[in-house]
């Protein structure tokens, strides 16, 4: 996660302790900044913590992963085109796993007839890496 969120996060945190605890009092402006930081904590670390993983059989995106027999073509994205992918272009049976701050993503076709979704689209720090990776046998984390 970017380090103006966090900034961002405090800031709100403190701003919520100082409203509640004026008030209210300080235990309580404490109780309501806690509850807070707790729940922004909680919600950076699970948005920001999305692994993308690949090995010899597999290919792992946040929550799912799908054997690597049943990828397809793997085409690193940047700039406009990585906005593109995930905004007006995106088909909406896609598996997303989107990050907004990071500047690329790969767009990866499935070739699994029996499933419903056309391909997947990761953001990642690194898109010709990862591409590179998926359309090659070697091991590659993101």
């Amino acid at each position: 996660m970017p380090v103006r969120w966090w900034l961002i996060a405090a800031a709100a945190v403190v701003t919520l302790w100082v409203i509640t605890a004026v008030p209210a009092g300080t235990i309580a402006g404490t109780a309501v900044g806690g509850v807070a930081a707790v729940l922004l904590i909680v919600l950076f670390l699970r948005y920001g913590g999305a692994l993308v993983e690949v090995d010899a059989d597999k290919f792992r995106a946040g929550r799912a992963s799908i054997d690597r027999a049943y990828l397809g073509k793997a085409v690193a994205l940047t700039g406009e085109d990585a906005r593109s992918a995930f905004g007006r272009d995106c088909d909406p049976k896609a598996y997303l796993v989107l990050r907004s701050y990071l500047p690329g993503a790969v767009r990866v076709e499935l070739t699994d007839p029996h499933d419903p979704t056309p391909y997947w689209l990761v953001a990642t720090k690194h898109p010709e890496q990862l591409a590179a990776a998926l359309t090659q046998s070697s091991v590659a984390r993101s």
